[in-house]
């Protein structure tokens, strides 16, 4: 059995609009200027409390800003205006990767529990995941903690594992977890950075990482 394990900001879901806004609100209650937008998402993929670090430093309000973006990002995603749409091609992958008998699915993010659990409803995701790992479960990528506790669950060996994502720390994650890494040229780092963190490919489209997936399942590569 394959498992194949997916980031969801950036690789899933393209959810940069709202990460900006619920920066800025939250630079803005702590009387800081924001990031620019390119700052602002080189961080996505990171726990709240590693993102701020890397944004204000260890003797910033760390706690503060993050317990700020919470709660604006959970009043923002109650507005039209920051949908958080899946990136095209990305919701038929994972419907005919859930359908395969010899593949399993799984995601691995920086999300909270709660974000992913939302996630999974508003997509009628329910029961597709053989393992959902969140901030809350284990330290920030590029720790390969999660990862290897998603391989656990699964009951997987990391050289049938695949992770895909957008960030260098998804890549740097899978590759410590001595599972394979891919990278998606649609999300928030460069494809330079990500062959550098160690990616075997990155794939331009949804299509082409499904040609990717299965002909590795086909040769059991």
């Amino acid at each position: 059995m394959r498992l194949v394990v997916f980031d969801v900001d950036g690789t899933l879901v393209d959810s940069q609009h709202l990460i900006v806004a619920a920066q800025e609100v939250a630079f803005a209650e702590n009387g800081l200027p924001a990031p620019g937008r390119r700052e602002a998402l080189s961080v996505v993929g990171l726990s709240l409390p590693q993102a701020f670090r890397r944004l204000v430093g260890e003797d910033g309000p760390v706690a503060e800003l993050s317990e700020s973006y919470k709660q604006a990002y959970n009043r923002l995603r109650l507005d039209p205006a920051h949908e958080e749409p899946l990136f095209p091609g990305m919701a038929d992958l994972l419907t005919r990767l859930h359908d395969r008998g010899d593949v399993l699915i799984g995601l691995a993010t920086g999300k909270s529990r709660r974000g992913v659990d939302r996630l999974i409803a508003h997509y009628g995701w329910a029961e597709w995941f053989a393992t959902t790992q969140s901030a809350d479960d284990a330290p920030s990528k590029p720790d390969p903690t999660m990862l290897r506790q998603a391989i656990s669950e699964a009951g997987c060996a990391p050289e049938a594992t695949v992770m895909v994502g957008d960030t260098t720390f998804d890549i740097a994650m899978g590759v410590a977890a001595g599972a394979t890494a891919i990278g998606v040229a649609w999300g928030y780092h460069p494809p330079d950075a990500l062959y550098g963190a160690g990616a075997v490919t990155v794939v331009p489209t949804a299509a082409a990482l499904e040609v990717l997936l299965l002909e590795g399942l086909a040769t059991g590569g």
